[in-house]
């Protein structure tokens, strides 16, 4: 027993898993920090974009930075015009229905898209109110199309997905979109979806929990290892 301790066997038997274990956690460990770091960035990125969001309505600006102005308030004075495109989503406690989207030209001539909001299914065919208006609404440069998302049926007027240009090239407007926050007169039967910050993901709390989780399992697993080999239940 003396020899076999002198001869270090016993650091041996341990020496290999102990390694394993300290590298794997200290990398699962690194792992679930960089997420906290994410997530303090991300954090950031979003109170960035609600400031904007809530910001002071701008007019509507002559040239276009969509880097630059996504979610920028603006204010629009003049007409919706008639004619609208029904975009197909899912809200949440409402359920299926229809994103409006119709053209408005302004009082200086030009013609933009403005996403109205959400109707029932059942209401796509009943009379939308058109006229002079007041607009207030954020700039929008939307990613509604995923590898999964079907052609816009332009035939049929069923749209999956708010593609600007081909929106811009059926109403004969500038490939430009507000989203509307409120109107005045107000848009009876209409719900307003406004931009918000709610569907952009920020996940970087779950994966840091997850690479803790599996640093401590980790640690654990090594534990069980390294206590089998010392008393012999192993090899």
């Amino acid at each position: 027993m003396v020899r076999l301790f002198c001869s270090g066997e016993p650091v041996k038997r341990i020496l290999a898993p102990l390694l394993i274990g300290l590298i794997g956690a200290a990398i699962l460990v690194a792992l679930g920090t960089w997420q906290l770091q994410r997530l303090t960035w991300k954090r950031s990125v979003l109170s960035e974009i609600e400031a904007t969001i809530g910001g002071a309505p701008m007019p509507l600006p002559r040239l276009m930075s969509p880097a630059d102005q996504k979610y920028m308030p603006v204010t629009l004075e003049g007409t919706v015009e008639d004619g609208a495109l029904y975009v197909l989503v899912s809200v949440k406690k409402r359920g299926a229905g229809w994103r409006v989207i119709s053209p408005f030209t302004t009082k200086e001539g030009r013609r933009v898209l403005l996403d109205r909001g959400f109707i029932r299914t059942d209401k796509k065919s009943a009379p939308r109110m058109a006229g002079s208006a007041s607009v207030q609404g954020n700039l929008h440069w939307p990613d509604d199309r995923n590898p999964s998302t079907p052609d816009n049926d332009v035939a049929g007027n069923i749209w999956f997905a708010r593609d600007l240009a081909q929106m811009a090239e059926v109403l004969d407007t500038e490939p430009l979109l507000v989203v509307a926050r409120s109107m005045s007169p107000v848009d009876s039967g209409m719900t307003h979806l406004p931009v918000d910050t709610a569907g952009i993901p920020n996940d970087h709390l779950q994966y840091a929990i997850t690479w803790f989780s599996l640093a401590t399992i980790w640690i654990l697993m090594t534990g069980v290892w390294i206590r089998r080999r010392t008393t012999g239940m192993e090899g």
